[in-house]
Formats: structure tokens, C-alpha cells, sequence
């Protein structure tokens, strides 16, 4: 694990479970280069849309026992990603903190909010209709979305306000957290904390 100077927004991270293999490489101030191998192609593909959205450089790779099924990727990827934001903003000037976006696909609309508020939740009510997407277990979006809110200490709400495709609003999804990533963590030009209290936790 190691991450660049003061000012420089990214981080590295490894993790290896019996389960998993996991590495990131995070750049929050890039936006041109998204290399992600999940093993999941439609997990890749969505987080592609999500760092291309959120104006991140990512490098995500993972192995998992998908032979058994895609549960531990999704979650584990979510889990190292959210540690990786994390770090990342750690040694970020004051950031805007707040962030929200509402995302149309053709009939979808997702309107996705967030909070930078070091106590990482999740809420997202929506049940897909579809069992699977390509490789992706609809269930994982939930997984993979609770293990990255909890782990880059933020709470992100996520609504589908309309929507009859499954691929549809699951692109809406990971482009309106991408949208609202991006909007929260720009440096902020008011000096001091971004909480009345003078600190986040």
C-alpha cells in the first residue's frame, strides 16, 4: 500500500482473501484512463462507465472464485476500491463533500447522492427484475455498492425514479455515482472543515 505526496490524490492497494485477489491503483485527478479485468465483464464495463463518469484514472484488477459465484469479486472489488477512494482523499485540500447527479439512459432515470461524512451507509431499494446481467448477479450491484459506500466512509443514496430495462438502469446507476463522485470530491475554494462541527466522523 503506498500513496503519493501531499496534494497528489491517489492510492494503491493489494488484498488477498482465500477467496479474492484484489489491486487498485486510483488517480482522482485523472480521467483519461480506466483499465479494468474483474473477471465480471459486465462489472467491468460498469465500472468503466462509473470512473470515466467520476473523472478517475483506474486500474482494478481481481481474481475470485467464480467458480463458486460472483459474490466475493463484486464485493471484495467494492471493499478495496472504497479503501482506495479513501486513502486518496486523505491528503486532499478541503473537498466539496456533497454530491449528487440524476442520470437519464433512454427510459431509466437514477438520481444518485452523497456525503463524504466518514460514517460509510448505504440505501438503494430497487429490485432488478432480471436474476442476471451478462455474468453479474443483479444482486451484486447492492453488494458491490454497500462494500464501496461503507469502506470510502460515505453515504450514498441511490433512487430509480423510473426505468423498465434492467441494462438501462443499471448504466444510470454507475454513471450517476460516477457523476456525483466527481461533484464531491472537486477541491473546495472556501477555506476550513466542510462540517459545522470542524470535522468529519
Amino acid at each position: 500500500m503506498s500513496q503519493g505526496a501531499k496534494g497528489v490524490r491517489f492510492a494503491e492497494l493489494f488484498r488477498e482473501s482465500n477467496e479474492t485477489r484484489v489491486s487498485v491503483v486510483l488517480d482522482l485527478d485523472g480521467g483519461t484512463k480506466q483499465d479494468i479485468t474483474t473477471g465480471i465483464g459486465f462489472l467491468d464495463h460498469m465500472l468503466t462507465l462509473m470512473a470515466f463518469h467520476g473523472c478517475l484514472d483506474a486500474g482494478i484488477e481481481a481474481e475470485g472464485d467464480l467458480n463458486v459465484d460472483d459474490h466475493h469479486t463484486a464485493e471484495d472489488v467494492g471493499i478495496v476500491l472504497g479503501r482506495a477512494l479513501r486513502e486518496a482523499l486523505a491528503e486532499s485540500e478541503p473537498i466539496e463533500r456533497f454530491g449528487d447527479a440524476a442520470v437519464p439512459m433512454d427510459e431509466a432515470l437514477v438520481l444518485a447522492a452523497l456525503d463524504f461524512s466518514g460514517r460509510g451507509m448505504l440505501f438503494f431499494d430497487h429490485q432488478f427484475r432480471r436474476e442476471k446481467l451478462g455474468e453479474l448477479s443483479t444482486e451484486c450491484i447492492r453488494e458491490f455498492l454497500r462494500a464501496f459506500a461503507a469502506h470510502a466512509g460515505m453515504t450514498l443514496h441511490v433512487r430509480v425514479l423510473a426505468g423498465a430495462n434492467d441494462h438501462h438502469i443499471a448504466e444510470a446507476i454507475f454513471k450517476a455515482v460516477g457523476l456525483a463522485l466527481h461533484r464531491a470530491t472537486r477541491r473546495k475554494d472556501r477555506p476550513g472543515s466542510t462540517s459545522t462541527k470542524g470535522t468529519i466522523d
